[in-house]
């Protein structure tokens, strides 16, 4: 237990409204709301036993007995609302294609995993960051090294993995307002070339890539309408065949608790919806379920999950689906940016087999 020391009351409230809004990385604070508490950890709302404001993190760990009235609160979440970056700005719009169904998508999918995985990062003071994985499936090992490069809003990554391949990403970050430059390629793949554009509007989100080929792939994807109602597509056309190699159309549904989304994808084969709830925003506990029915088949898939935060840095996710394959996991942040995550599965049709174990760490000094 961290020795405390005590604030003068008169200073806590003010600790504590700019604390809230800009957290120190691996700090957090707690404060009092009757009946209950209110936490922002890293500029995330949690709820948390105790009935302090404290801030930690810092050399010495500063607490004073405070109340913060019903009436204050709100306007604390108003303004960490309207200073946090890139999320509520892009939440100003409809988005990408992809972002239709993806919080679902993460989680009932994202962090599961069955293989074994070590990611270290290190940044230097110039803001090169190399970032080293290493991932065994089985008997075989696969490893890569990541380089990037940031210079104003021109970002360079290059990605070297086992094989032997070099992957070449440059994006520049809005040469124009709203737009995204992507290009691309591998080595020594000639005809991986591809340049990428992105654009986001208040009431649209378009993006378009084509391959650098005498006979490219041509991508595209649009979707119109508002951050609560969108709809949108998704179509690639080979120019070599003359066919459409994909056409997808999605529809969302967005308000402040809930997602949902229906898509109708592999060129009118299979349809899915998907439902993404919040329960409780301050313990970042959510439910989501995801449809997908086959027509050419008949074939119905049914995935139901659910996540809870034991505490600001402990979270622990758990899913099922019709065929009776049930996953869970833990994922901790033992430091900033650091994580450890152990998940596991098992066929409940077949007891008798060894569940799958995955183990994932990641540093980040």
């Amino acid at each position: 237990m961290c020795k405390s020391k005590s604030l003068p009351l008169s200073h806590a409230p003010l600790l504590c409204a700019r604390v809230s809004l800009t957290v120190s990385p691996g700090s957090f604070v707690v404060c009092k709301v009757s009946p209950g508490s209110f936490a922002v950890y890293k500029g995330k709302p949690y709820s948390f036993p105790m009935f302090l404001c404290c801030v930690q993190g810092l050399k010495e760990t500063y607490s004073a007995s405070i109340d913060i009235s019903k009436e204050v609160l709100p306007a604390l979440l108003a303004e960490y609302a309207s200073s946090s970056p890139k999320e509520n700005k892009m939440g100003k719009g409809p988005g990408l294609y992809t972002e239709i169904g993806k919080k679902a998508r993460d989680l009932l999918y994202k962090d599961y995993q069955t293989d074994q995985k070590f990611t270290l990062t290190t940044t230097s003071p110039t803001g090169v960051a190399i970032t080293s994985a290493g991932t065994k499936k089985g008997e075989l090992f696969l490893a890569d090294v990541n380089t990037q490069l940031k210079n104003k809003n021109v970002t360079t990554d290059i990605k070297v993995d086992t094989n032997s391949n070099l992957f070449t990403t440059i994006t520049v970050d809005e040469p124009a307002p709203g737009l995204k430059t992507i290009f691309s390629f591998r080595v020594p793949d000639q005809r991986s070339g591809k340049i990428e554009l992105q654009y986001l509007h208040e009431y649209s989100g378009i993006s378009s890539s084509i391959g650098l080929t005498a006979n490219p792939v041509v991508n595209f994807s649009g979707v119109l309408g508002t951050n609560v109602l969108a709809f949108g597509t998704d179509i690639s056309f080979d120019t070599k065949t003359g066919n459409f190699t994909k056409c997808n159309a999605g529809l969302s549904f967005t308000n402040a608790d809930l997602t949902a989304s229906l898509a109708l994808n592999e060129k009118g084969d299979s349809v899915n919806a998907s439902y993404y709830h919040i329960v409780n925003p301050f313990t970042n506990t959510a439910v989501g379920a995801e449809v997908t029915h086959s027509f050419s088949t008949n074939v119905n898939t049914i995935t139901v999950g659910t996540q809870h935060a034991l505490d600001p840095l402990t979270t622990v996710k758990a899913r099922v689906n019709n065929v009776g394959k049930a996953g869970a996991l833990i994922q901790h942040e033992w430091r900033p940016k650091s994580l450890f995550t152990v998940s596991g599965e098992v066929d409940t049709k077949s007891i008798d087999k060894s569940p799958k174990v995955g183990l994932a760490l990641a540093l980040k000094p």
